[in-house]
């Protein structure tokens, strides 16, 4: 489908019958400065191929810078600058039965936020994309438009934002879910958070993508919470029935309109709702249900409720939370700390005892360990002694005979007497 084409043409405004769909053909005229192209494909096609009439073709992937191409899982959104007059065609999965239709400018229309409102307030605002000051509507133009919603602090003293900067808080959409009542029908609906800290801020809404972008800015006050809780606690927190204290700021809040609801949820899955209540003075104890498991407990709920400006507003109350944990043990008699003391010594007696056993048996294991050890030692060189012994004793017996005896043991003296000569 070929939805949309904005023209500007200098100051002058072009007759909307300029062109016509026609087997996906359409004629832009030499008055022509400037153009963008809205085009519906079948979900999930590939983007269109754009024929210009001098038969040359771009791409989605390839075409001159001056051209500013954004597309999506249904459709193509296409700005040419200074188009070439002629006639143009689409190639590609184009919806049937497509018109092309003159705007001038791109512009959104926001729907400001109200006053005053509310911390935790759940709210539904709208936004819309207007060509020549009527709302667009296309198929797949949740995708190819990103919507943005931000609180920007004014940091004025005294409030509770005062440190805050920039806050992303939420977006618009055209899908048909949430607070959104149909899909593709151009009314974009708000996800916006309001939970951040009370105070002045800056409402700025942009709504961009490859080809425009657009924005809206109005400033605002984001009002306390005008429902204030507090759990009360049971002196007997076994016997004792816990209490939820609440207090409505009646020159903000209509009494006889304002209607609670609870839930309680506690450990091991436990759920119990809580009715819806009606409260004709601004304080109330609502008292739970009694609670016997320990662990963790948690309160969710909500208000529903008329402004005294008449305005309906739904809160979302901030949790709250408790704890029932075991009663302290008693505190022992004398009698039982002296046994618990005579215990203590006898288990730290048997414990010094079986140290000491300990420690003699390792002293003793190794001291013979060690003894062990030199006997080994001793006798190994005992017996080493030994050989060098036998060693020696073998070599001098070697040694005699092979060299015969040595100096030492032959007799170089001459006989004292000798025979006499004869004549």
């Amino acid at each position: 489908m070929l939805g949309f084409a904005s023209i500007n043409v200098g100051a002058q405004v072009v007759d909307s019958t300029y062109a016509k769909a026609l087997k996906n053909r359409f004629r832009i005229d030499h008055m022509v400065d400037e153009v963008t192209l809205f085009i519906q494909r079948e979900y999930g096609s590939s983007p269109v191929i754009v024929v210009l009439p001098d038969g040359s073709k771009w791409y989605q992937s390839r075409h001159p810078e001056s051209v500013k191409w954004a597309d999506g899982l249904s459709g193509d959104i296409i700005s040419i600058k200074d188009p070439m007059p002629g006639p143009w065609q689409l190639l590609g999965q184009v919806a049937q039965g497509s018109t092309v239709e003159q705007v001038s400018k791109l512009n959104i229309d926001v729907q400001p936020l109200p006053q005053p409102v509310y911390q935790g307030e759940r709210l539904k605002i709208v936004a819309k994309l207007m060509g020549d000051e009527q709302r667009m509507r296309m198929p797949g133009l949740d995708y190819l438009v990103n919507w943005t919603v931000r609180f920007v602090s004014e940091h004025r003293p005294g409030d509770a934002n005062f440190a805050e900067g920039t806050l992303i808080v939420g977006s618009y959409r055209d899908n048909g879910e949430q607070f959104d009542e149909q899909p593709d029908d151009g009314v974009f609906t708000s996800e916006i958070n309001l939970t951040h800290p009370w105070g002045h801020y800056s409402f700025q809404v942009t709504a961009e993508n490859n080809i425009f972008n657009r924005e809206f800015r109005r400033n605002f006050v984001l009002s306390p919470m005008p429902i204030t809780l507090q759990i009360m606690e049971p002196d007997d927190h076994l016997n004792g029935r816990w209490q939820l204290q609440l207090a409505v700021d009646d020159s903000q809040l209509a009494l006889e309109t304002t209607h609670f609801e609870f839930e309680l949820v506690g450990p091991a899955g436990m759920r119990v709702n809580l009715p819806l209540q009606s409260i004709t003075q601004k304080t109330l104890e609502l008292q739970l249900p009694k609670v016997t498991e320990f662990g963790s407990y948690r309160i969710k709920g909500s208000a529903v409720s008329t402004t005294l400006s008449g305005r309906e507003v739904v809160l979302k109350l901030p949790e709250q939370f408790f704890n029932l944990v075991p009663p302290p043990a008693p505190t022992p008699t004398a009698e039982e700390l002296a046994a618990i003391a005579a215990q203590k010594a006898a288990i730290a007696e048997a414990k010094a005892k079986e140290d000491a056993l300990f420690w003699i048996m390792t002293i003793n294991g190794t001291l013979l360990i060690l003894g062990l050890i030199g006997l080994a030692v001793w006798r190994k060189r005992q017996n080493l002694h030994r050989a060098l012994a036998v060693t020696e004793a073998r070599l001098a017996q070697q040694r005699t005979q092979d060299i015969g005896p040595t100096l030492d043991e032959i007799d170089l003296s001459m006989p004292e007497d000798l025979p006499a000569n004869k004549p």
